[in-house]
């Protein structure tokens, strides 16, 4: 899908969180990195009206997302750093189960496809586990089960790997970035992870700065943060 934005500012009290951004993506892995307060997650977060822009505007695959939220979260799915705050029901199945409310499937389709979804990323077996007694990568991995089961034709990552340990950032990093046929926009410090992507935007001070083949960027990067 392409991702537009024109002249888009966002202003948090005051506080200039993303200053005049102009872009235009269609690439299906987008990286999206920066120091701390670059304004790269409220960059992330106006992709599917989470933010909306102060001024500017932003059209994701043709959608508004700030006039039409219901539109843009139906084709974009958002996976947060901390797979806590998207955890809902009491059991991993009845979590996933529950991104499928309102879709107007029969329950044994529901659980069907909850299933489904589960056992592609080797969770089934913890489908009646208590969600929130998962290990972090576990929840990580419920998280982004609960968000491709609605089928979303683009998924952003908000420093998806920002709280597990080595091997649990490398199974989410290899799920997100090998396995989905999803385009994604991924927000990351990891450099590594970032250096899977087919582009990266760099932000610096609400504005970016560079856009570009990830080893230009990460190099330019790593320069001006020695």
């Amino acid at each position: 899908m392409l991702i537009e934005f024109d002249r888009v500012s966002v202003a948090f009290e005051g506080t200039i969180a993303l200053d005049d951004v102009s872009v235009k993506l269609d690439q299906k892995r987008i990286g999206v990195i920066g120091l701390n307060g670059s304004g790269k997650s409220t960059f992330a977060r106006l992709l599917n009206g989470l933010v909306k822009p102060t001024s500017g505007s932003v059209f994701v695959g043709g959608v508004n997302p700030a006039e039409d939220a219901k539109a843009a979260r139906a084709q974009t799915g958002f996976i947060f750093s901390n797979p806590d705050v998207q955890i809902i029901m009491p059991t991993v199945l009845e979590d996933v189960a529950f991104s499928l409310r309102g879709s107007g499937l029969k329950k044994a389709e529901i659980d069907a496809k909850s299933r489904a979804i589960l056992s592609r990323f080797e969770i089934e077996h913890l489908a009646d586990q208590a969600a929130h007694s998962l290990s972090s990568g576990q929840k990580q991995l419920l998280a982004i089960c609960a968000i491709l089961v609605t089928e979303p034709k683009l998924i952003v990552a908000d420093e998806p790997t920002a709280l597990l340990d080595l091997v649990n950032s490398r199974r989410i990093a290899r799920a997100l970035l090998s396995d989905l046929p999803q385009q994604i926009v991924l927000v990351t410090h990891d450099l590594e992870l970032a250096a899977g992507c087919d582009i990266l935007v760099r932000f610096a001070g609400a504005k970016i700065v560079q856009i570009g083949e990830p080893s230009t960027v990460i190099s330019s990067y790593l320069a001006e943060n020695a």
